[in-house]
């Protein structure tokens, strides 16, 4: 019998689709198809690519009431939010306006007569997605659109949690009339995975996961000089200063760091505030997580649904469990009967009096716990900010734009934010730092990082 893979719904539990995964024969056949037919899709003007783009967001975006209660079975995000097609309209569109400008030909800055000198962007070849489960379709767009547009093509392989989006992508792009083995949706194992990405059959590869899955990535594909992107972990810190607006730092950050069950790649995991202010904002900050509503993620009126998977929620207990032992004060510590060990369903959570010898402090929490700390002053405050093996983004909460931009300076971090949390824009380049990874998506930059320059040095005159 074929190795299949089964899709655990978090909401209670049964195997909610199973798929079969591919031979050998198959994901070669694939790999074949998508060299095969980039020389032609590259032949194709960039307008006529971005049109192709745009058939296929048009024809995503009509399957939105069937893909919004998919995600809710999938990975447990409920159903009153939608699904994530103002962001994927927003970053799609975004990165099509702007492809000409920034996929053409960049002359040499210092004119010689006699010569034309200006270097290309050349489309890498096949790019390969390996996309996460928590974002499924804003995550896997960053590379997908501007990958293809470009000139590559796109394999892609989604997260065992999230089949059903790289069967969605595969529609839309038929819909679209995309010319066949430009974009492909494949169903394989973690070491068809490896084995591929060894074989130097694959010029780029975006990974969005965990830090193990990132170095597994670099191993895999050591020797074979393909390029990367990876988007690993993340611990964002916020800072609240005592000029800050309590009301709305309150509110955003409550929502930063628990929308989506904190499930996010730039979810707010800490916060450090000025001690002037550290108990309103507190008060104020308890007072907003109680209004969360966990339940069946179906339901209209919940708020919160269940965490992807049991294993995910249960290392948020193990997280929390330390942190109380070593001192730390829950002000949730909600009553629920479905809040138990093997159960994907966690209410949120804030701790306080806690410190950095607590792991839910400076490791990776990726669920709905958030601690709070006092600070005496900005130095005290950068110093925690950067006291951590993560660095995706940072947000920092005041009226002065020019004092963020000092804290900002120092801290080490991808973005940072002032006055906002848990948002990507895709005019910024979307990077990391340290153990959150390499490589950058989206804006211009982001075509750089999805092309190789190739250099024109013509002498007219003999």
């Amino acid at each position: 019998m074929s190795e299949t893979v089964k899709l655990i719904t978090p909401i209670d539990g049964s195997v909610y689709i199973e798929r079969p995964v591919a031979t050998d024969a198959q994901l070669n056949k694939a790999v074949e198809s998508a060299r095969a037919a980039q020389p032609g899709w590259a032949a194709l003007s960039i307008a006529e690519r971005c049109s192709f783009i745009l058939k296929m967001l048009e024809a995503l975006v009509a399957m939105s009431e069937e893909i919004v209660p998919e995600l809710a079975w999938q990975m447990g995000r409920p159903v009153r939010y939608g699904g994530e097609f103002g962001g994927v309209k927003e970053r799609t569109t975004y990165m099509v306006e702007i492809a000409e400008q920034a996929l053409k030909p960049v002359l040499a800055s210092n004119p010689k007569d006699g010569f034309t000198r200006y270097v290309k962007r050349e489309p890498l070849g096949v790019v390969m997605v390996i996309a996460p489960w928590n974002y499924p379709y804003l995550t896997a767009v960053n590379t997908i659109v501007p990958a293809l547009v470009a000139g590559s093509t796109v394999i892609l392989k989604h997260a065992a949690q999230t089949l059903l989006v790289g069967e969605r992508f595969a529609k839309a792009f038929e819909a679209a009339g995309l010319p066949k083995g430009v974009f492909q949706n494949v169903v394989i194992s973690h070491s068809q995975t490896e084995k591929l990405l060894g074989s130097g059959k694959i010029d780029h590869v975006n990974f969005t996961g965990s830090v193990g899955g990132g170095r597994a990535i670099e191993k895999a594909a050591a020797g074979t000089f393909m390029t990367l992107g990876l988007e690993l972990g993340g611990k964002d810190p916020a800072y609240v200063l005592s000029d800050a607006k309590l009301d709305h730092a309150v509110a955003n950050l409550a929502e930063g760091a628990f929308f989506n069950s904190g499930q996010c790649c730039c979810g707010i995991e800490r916060i450090y505030v000025h001690e002037k202010i550290y108990d309103d904002f507190v008060e104020g900050f308890i007072a907003e997580t109680k209004a969360y509503q966990l339940g069946n993620p179906l339901e209209a009126e919940t708020t919160m649904g269940p965490m992807a998977q049991a294993r995910f929620a249960d290392f948020i207990r193990e997280q929390k469990a330390e942190a109380l032992r070593k001192g730390a004060t829950a002000h949730i510590n909600a009553r629920d009967d479905r809040d138990r060990e093997g159960s994907p369903y966690l209410p949120a959570e804030v701790l306080t009096n806690v410190n950095h010898q607590m792991s839910v402090m400076r490791e990776e929490s990726f669920g709905p716990i958030v601690g709070i700390m006092k600070v005496r002053n900005d130095e005290e405050a950068i110093a925690l900010m950067n006291d951590s093996p993560y660095g995706l983004t940072a947000s920092v909460w005041t009226a002065d734009i020019d004092h963020a931009v000092k804290i900002g300076d120092k801290v080490e971090t991808g973005t940072v934010f002032m006055n906002r949390c848990d948002y990507l824009d895709p005019a910024l380049v979307w990077t990391g730092v340290k153990d959150t990874g390499k490589g950058a998506a989206l804006s211009a930059i982001g075509y750089d990082n999805l092309t190789r320059p190739k250099s024109y040095h013509l002498r007219e005159k003999i």
